[in-house]
């Protein structure tokens, strides 16, 4: 493809079809295969899940930074849902200003980073470990810093990640962190026979997300030209809205918002006042009746385009909609972790950005 400019001097355009595959999109495509691997490592044939944790535990605190904190966020809800044991996320620089943690033997502390070597991570758990607390860690980097101080460990087994978005280890870690709530909730007899067949779908219904790449390419050429996009969801999904939030942010420097949609109506919602605001909606179930409310009310109100993923929207006057055909909730989360992936690359390259390596990023955080 070439195009001449003013003075008539013939340029070489690179040709999207042809062009060179960053290490953010290569990364995204290994994750069907990495999923695999994580199973395959971790959980028998007979649905037994083979990671070493400590068998006395009622409550749960997951620490964590970045693309690291939304997998915390939504482990924190499994934790609960599944495992029925008192969890909750804290970012590891707000852990840092608590004058006084929770301490007790049967208090658990998670500590998730990619790379490990977080500053704020690794400080937040010398401080949970002066307290004598049991510490486990998740990262995609064994004999690193947290690894070794951690009493309890479990590894990504992502191989490296070159891009500094972080894609493959967040979604490894989404996969670690369902399997250590299920492996909770076999400690305490309860039975998750159903989970771990869902959970064995994942890496295939990864593979069919893909095929979903000529709808996502139509949404980021549109959301490309919003200069405010407002991710939003509710329950489980807010993490993956924060996430989507993050990763559009970091790739295309767009304004990216993210709000739970009930909290977004009280106030936030003004912002639809502007005439450059597009709103997305996530969800890895069905949508339920105040969500449904909820939008409408917004699109009546304020007319902004409204897109969604995951799910069909009959109930709702959506601009885009890209439904994912799966029944399974847990399912659907690692398809709309990949979606939200490719749709931050295709924004990306849509606006021509170094997805590799953003302006003023780095990928470890000290």
């Amino acid at each position: 493809m070439t195009f001449f400019n003013k003075k008539g001097n013939n340029k070489m355009v690179f040709d999207l079809f042809k062009r060179k595959k960053t290490c953010m999109e290569l990364e995204i495509y290994e994750q069907s295969e990495i999923s695999q691997k994580i199973l395959d490592a971790y959980l028998d044939s007979t649905g037994n899940i083979n990671i070493d944790v400590p068998t006395d535990i009622n409550r749960i605190i997951l620490v964590a930074s970045g693309s690291s904190y939304h997998c915390a966020r939504y482990a924190a809800e499994l934790f609960s849902s599944i495992s029925k044991i008192e969890a909750s996320a804290i970012y590891s620089s707000e852990f840092l200003l608590e004058d006084t943690i929770a301490h007790s033997d049967n208090i658990l502390y998670i500590f998730i980073t990619q790379s490990g070597e977080t500053t704020d991570t690794n400080s937040a758990l010398e401080k949970a470990k002066e307290h004598g607390v049991k510490t486990l860690c998740i990262t995609n980097k064994e004999n690193s810093t947290i690894w070794n101080a951690s009493d309890y460990k479990v590894a990504c087994l992502a191989g490296e990640e070159k891009s500094i978005a972080a894609t493959k280890s967040f979604v490894s870690q989404l996969l670690c962190s369902t399997l250590l709530a299920l492996k909770f909730a076999q400690i305490q007899g309860i039975d998750t026979y159903d989970y771990t067949l869902d959970l064995k779908m994942i890496p295939s219904f990864i593979s069919k997300s893909f095929e979903l790449q000529p709808k996502i390419k139509q949404l980021a050429r549109f959301l490309s030209k919003y200069k405010n996009v407002v991710m939003t969801a509710d329950g489980q999904s807010y993490a993956l809205a924060k996430e989507a939030s993050l990763k559009i942010k970091e790739t295309s420097y767009i304004n990216t918002s993210s709000a739970i949609l009930g909290e977004f109506m009280h106030g936030h919602v003004a912002v639809l006042n502007n005439n450059n605001e597009v709103l997305v909606y996530i969800l890895n179930d069905n949508l339920t009746y105040t969500a449904t409310k909820n939008l409408n009310k917004i699109k009546e109100s304020y007319n902004p385009p409204i897109c969604v993923i995951g799910n069909r929207t009959n109930q709702v006057k959506s601009t885009y909609n890209i439904n994912i055909d799966c029944d399974k909730p847990i399912v659907k989360t690692f398809c709309i972790a990949v979606i939200i992936q490719l749709l931050a690359l295709e924004i990306a390259i849509k606006l021509h950005r170094n997805v590799d390596k953003p302006h003023g990023l780095n990928k470890v955080v000290k």
